[in-house]
């Protein structure tokens, strides 16, 4: 059936956990295809945080550059890591179904939640929020793939570290030494795989229509649309998470300050079929309740 579909990847075991996924799935269909793993400027950079590094995109770019040069066919992402704006010529191909959602804390006991402690972590987003609950406690940067980070936080005297239940899900690297964050606002389109595609590519961009999942792609659209319309890159603190519930479609979002003393949140319903600029509705209620002037500030500090 048709040409073989080449399936480029980031080479960390969670990014080729998900390659494997999309290629089996297409296998399934009938189609022909091989793996081209590659290794991006966020893999190789591990010693400065990630908003430092200034790239939009910085685990994205790569399989960019390698689809747009047509080394490879479609690319698979965590799709939290991927910018609002696809470069020009690539394409959304497919949402997979979504998995967990959910932070967690991976921890070495909790006794630290009633007094002073040391929390790690790469996201700006996780920063802030757990700052806001824990207004004592120091948060110090985490940086490399899934495996890295638990072997650091083994060998560090941290108290806990900052995970998405998803990825140490797919990878069976969850411990038993783990809460759930329940209060704690997800990245928007946290837990889903995405599969992008050059524009001009019908054969693949068919090929991936049949791995779409609909109730997903609904879902992160919102959050997503929330996102960009809030001017935050993937590692802004931001959270954002929708979901439904029979016909209705739920959302709480939230931006916060970097040292996570400001908090700006809007939660909204909306019935099915009328989730158009949804997000972007919730996004202006945020700016609008002092949104502005935060990001203002959040862009001065980061400079």
């Amino acid at each position: 059936m048709g040409k073989t579909i080449r399936i480029g990847t980031r080479d960390s075991e969670l990014a080729l956990w998900q390659a494997h996924t999309v290629q089996n799935h297409l296998e399934k269909l009938g189609h022909k295809t091989r793996l081209l793993p590659v290794k991006s400027t966020g893999d190789i950079v591990l010693d400065k945080p990630l908003y430092e590094l200034g790239i939009t995109g910085i685990f994205t770019k790569t399989l960019d550059i390698a689809m747009l040069n047509n080394d490879v066919d479609i690319a698979v992402h965590s799709m939290k890591d991927v910018p609002t704006a696809l470069p020009k010529g690539i394409v959304e191909a497919a949402v997979l179904k979504r998995a967990n959602v959910k932070d967690i804390l991976v921890h070495k006991g909790l006794d630290f939640l009633n007094s002073k402690g040391t929390i790690a972590t790469g996201s700006l987003r996780r920063k802030a929020q757990w700052l806001h609950k824990y207004r004592d406690h120091e948060v110090v940067d985490l940086r490399g793939n899934v495996n890295t980070r638990m072997q650091k936080l083994t060998n560090s005297n941290w108290n806990g570290a900052i995970f998405a239940a998803a990825g140490l899900e797919r990878i069976n690297l969850k411990p038993e030494n783990y809460i759930d964050l329940d209060w704690m606002i997800p990245a928007p389109a946290q837990g889903a795989m995405l599969v992008v595609a050059k524009e001009e590519d019908t054969y693949c961009r068919e090929a991936l229509a049949a791995l779409n999942h609909k109730t997903s792609e609904i879902c992160v659209h919102i959050e997503r649309e929330f996102l960009r319309e809030l001017e935050g890159g993937c590692t802004a603190p931001i959270g954002a998470f929708a979901k439904i519930n029979k016909e209705q479609i739920y959302f709480v979002g939230a931006l916060f300050s970097l040292d996570g003393s400001k908090k700006i949140e809007v939660v909204k319903e909306v019935k099915i079929g009328r989730e158009e600029d949804f997000g972007k509705i919730c996004a202006q209620e945020v700016l609008n309740n002092g949104g502005i002037d935060l990001i203002e500030e959040i862009k001065i500090m980061m400079k």
